[in-house]
């Protein structure tokens, strides 16, 4: 980032001189946050050696230590300002197996740990020397608790030979920017306030109160409002679903994407979603990749380096910038490999049992084989689409075994040729790694099937960003399979939620055709890509931006002295971070941008699933709670953005259900009641029947009616007088199914329309109501019924009266 400066004949002339702030300005902490300091003092005092693994209770010790200290100051010196020395004296030795007499320890451990993460700012630098050769004055004036004597050490330690004309701290002078130090220096330097600038990173100390004095003030924020904000929400989920790992230490990794940031020119949205989130994760994943390949590279190997396509496209663009070397991007997808390596039915069966749904058309361009049974079976659909689950069943009558065997053979051959024509002297390679977004490894598996099978003995290795690492134990003998974030970084409940929302890094990180399906002379034949011109043109704007980010890193990093990917298992938990908080705590902006994205399945239909769906999620929460509701099945593709959708802490109750961390007996429903609800058949006859009313975490009633088709009822009235007369009514939903459990555990979910409700001596506006009688009661539609049993859920908040 750059500050505004004046012109040269005003630099020449009329400046008096120039005063930096140090911390977050001349000088940038190569840690998450300014408290990572702390953190590293944890272990580098020997604390961490005598009390592991409590790293949170010192950090936590030492902030409220300083906060005694500078309370102690105001209240006997009228002033907050305070040495570190001062600091440590609140400090609990006791509780870490220290005793007073290590005071001096703690304090040369801080300031060792300042030592070894400050880097100086080259932007910063380059603006000093550049006034310093001007013949300005310049110096440093700093809210710290570090006395000018350790300043001096830690910036000539960060700069070596650095000199200035003055340095001023508040603890030294007893006060701070914001109270009388500006005073001070203007007073004993002699400067003039209205020709001198200060530069700063604090919009209180460093702007406000330099304008206070007449200094001309030069803003330096740490970072955008928006990246600070996204900031705070990646260290709520590192500490959430990294747990036991230092949650403060990322080897520089938040910082390089600081300065990435400001060294960039604004662009659109998706670029700086590119820039800011999704280039930080996936050039993590390159040096990942790079690791993976130099291990696999050995004497005697030929190895080569494959991206999977369409998903691994993004990636391949990475390494092509960063590396230059030969890659290869391999448009083989999950179909195609299992097709190509089935020797018996049961991995077509397999995989059809995937698809959503299929048509005659779609099965015959995957097979290559046409019937009149398979006509005849999907005839018997509605508008000839069946479930994949139904075609699976069927498939051992609709075709015979050595159909598959040949139709496998052909496919196998064809993907043979593509890949001695995509991958340079393939015949000659002794080891083959695939990149890839991952998950279980079913292409590399099936990959392995084809190989064995042809004779080719080249040895595979996966390397994935996301892996489900139990499926990994059949790989071939000689194989090898790893992911970036494995079960080792996350656990396997956080990585199967992280999966639940992955399909948009797939949309965002792939090609812009249509996903393979088979090959010819060497070259691929693509299905047709039905998503939207305007979703791919998106999608290239976000490559985009984490194409500038991944170019940019090196060059930064080295500026800066940052090293961000050099300790893997470090990288691999800032990475999940990162990503983590954009699938699942996504801002408004983010939902705005990506939540219009539809999803291309590519197994058997070209139909496209929505990314988000609030209304689905509502309707789920209120037919079948909280916790059923947060394991819905896709689509829509994007759950936890769907939850986010309804309101932030929606999406973070998703997070914590995920995380395993949502008590049950909390946030489920508990029994608070009883309502008689009014039952209108068709003839007009009523009867009442009493229903239980329960509350759940989110302080919602539900109430939920079973009917049978034999009841023939015509109307509900639910006298929402009498136990909630002012609320907001979230929805009314209906299941069916053949006894009443069957209908209260049913997926198919659907929503009464708020157009068919009768608010009966209620007055309405929008999801608020108010009873304006005693009687006041919804009146509630009874659809037709298809099933034997039918369960109306109803879902409220009640403001005011809650039921006895």
């Amino acid at each position: 980032m750059t500050i505004t400066t004046v012109d040269a004949k005003c630099r020449t002339q009329n400046v008096s001189a120039w005063s930096f702030d140090v911390f977050d300005t001349f000088l940038v902490r190569a840690c998450a946050t300014p408290d990572g300091v702390f953190e590293r003092t944890y272990e580098l005092s020997g604390v961490s050696r005598c009390c592991p693994n409590v790293s949170a209770s010192f950090v936590q010790h030492r902030i409220q230590a300083e906060a005694r200290a500078r309370k102690t100051a105001k209240d006997e010196r009228g002033a907050s300002e305070v040495h570190i020395a001062e600091i440590y004296s609140y400090f609990p030795f006791r509780l870490f197996g220290l005793a007073r007499r290590d005071l001096n320890d703690l304090v040369e451990a801080e300031f060792d740990a300042e030592r070894e993460l400050c880097r100086v700012n080259p932007d910063m630098l380059r603006q000093y020397l550049d006034m310093k050769r001007a013949g300005h004055r310049v110096g440093f004036i700093s809210d710290t608790y570090w006395d000018s004597d350790r300043l001096t050490r830690l910036l000539r330690a960060c700069r070596p030979g650095l000199t200035w004309d003055f340095l001023y701290t508040s603890c030294d002078h007893g006060s701070s920017k914001s109270e009388a130090l500006f005073a001070r220096y203007l007073s004993e330097q002699g400067v003039d306030a209205a020709t001198s600038f200060h530069v700063g990173d604090n919009e209180t100390a460093d702007i406000k109160g330099a304008r206070r004095h007449g200094i001309r003030p030069r803003y330096y924020p740490q970072a955008t409002p928006r990246l600070a904000s996204m900031f705070q929400r990646e260290t709520a989920l590192f500490e959430l679903l990294c747990q036991g790992a230092p949650s403060r230490h990322d080897d520089g990794a938040r910082t390089l994407r600081r300065m990435v940031a400001a060294r960039s020119a604004e662009k659109s949205p998706g670029f700086h979603l590119g820039l800011s989130v999704l280039g930080p994760v996936m050039t993590a994943f390159d040096a990942f990749v790079a690791r993976r390949y130099e291990a696999v590279a050995g004497p005697s190997r030929q190895v080569a380096l494959g991206f999977l396509g369409r998903d691994g496209f993004l990636s391949h663009r990475i390494w092509q910038d960063l590396h230059g070397t030969s890659s290869a991007y391999l448009e083989i997808n999950r179909r195609v490999s299992l097709i190509a390596s089935a020797d018996t039915m049961q991995p077509l069966v397999e995989l059809l049992g995937k698809v959503f749904k299929i048509d005659a058309p779609t099965f015959r361009d995957m097979m290559k084989i046409t019937s009149p049974k398979v006509a005849e079976f999907f005839a018997s659909f509605p508008g000839g689409i069946a479930t994949g689950e139904e075609l699976a069943a069927a498939l051992p009558d609709l075709m015979d075994p050595g159909e598959i065997v040949a139709l496998a053979a052909a496919l196998r051959a064809r993907l043979i040729t593509y890949l001695r024509h995509a991958i340079p002297d393939f015949d000659d390679c002794t080891d083959l790694v695939l990149a890839d977004l991952g998950y279980s490894g079913s292409v590399q598996k099936a990959l392995r099937r084809v190989f064995d099978q042809e004779g080719i003995k080249i040895r595979l290795h996966g390397a994935y960003l996301i892996s489900l690492d139990d499926a990994f134990d059949d790989v071939g003998e000689e194989d090898s399979a790893e992911g970036f974030i494995s079960d080792l970084v996350v656990t396997p409940h956080v990585k199967r939620m992280l999966i639940r929302n992955v399909a948009l890094l797939e949309q965002a990180c792939c090609a812009a055709d249509g996903s393979v399906r088979d090959y010819e002379g060497g070259e691929v034949l693509r299905e047709i890509n039905p998503r939207p011109t305007s979703q791919i043109a998106l999608a290239a704007e976000i490559q985009a931006g984490a194409l500038t980010f991944a170019e940019s890193a090196a060059s930064v990093a080295a500026d800066y002295g940052l090293d961000p990917y050099a300790a893997p298992a470090v990288a691999a938990r800032w990475c999940t971070a990162t990503l983590a908080r954009l699938l699942l705590l996504p801002d408004e902006d983010e939902l705005a941008l990506l939540g219009g994205l539809k999803h291309d399945v590519n197994l058997g239909t070209h139909a496209l699933a929505p990314m988000l769906d609030s209304d689905f999620v509502r309707d789920r929460i209120t037919a079948r709670g909280l916790s059923a509701a947060c394991t819905s099945a896709a689509p829509p593709m994007w759950l936890a953005g769907s939850f986010a959708r309804l309101s932030p802490s929606h999406g973070y109750l998703y997070v914590l259900f995920g995380a395993n961390r949502l008590p049950a007996d909390v946030f489920e429903e508990q029994r608070c009641g009883a309502v008689q609800v009014g039952l209108f058949r068709v003839g007009g006859e009523a009867t009442l029947e009493t229903v239980t009313i329960h509350r759940n975490g989110l302080g919602e009633l539900r109430l939920r009616i079973p009917l049978s088709r034999a009841m023939a009822i015509a109307t509900l009235a639910l006298p929402l007088a009498k136990f909630a007369p002012q609320g907001l009514l979230h929805g009314v939903t209906v299941q069916q199914g053949e006894d009443v459990r069957d209908a209260a555990e049913s997926h198919d979910v659907v929503g009464i329309t708020d157009a068919s409700l009768v608010y009966a001596g209620l007055q309405r506006t929008g999801a608020h109501y108010r009873a304006e009688t005693a009687d006041g009661c919804l009146l509630i539609p009874v659809v037709p019924m298809t099933q034997d049993i039918v369960v109306y859920s109803v879902a409220i908040t009640p403001l005011g009266t809650s039921p006895k």
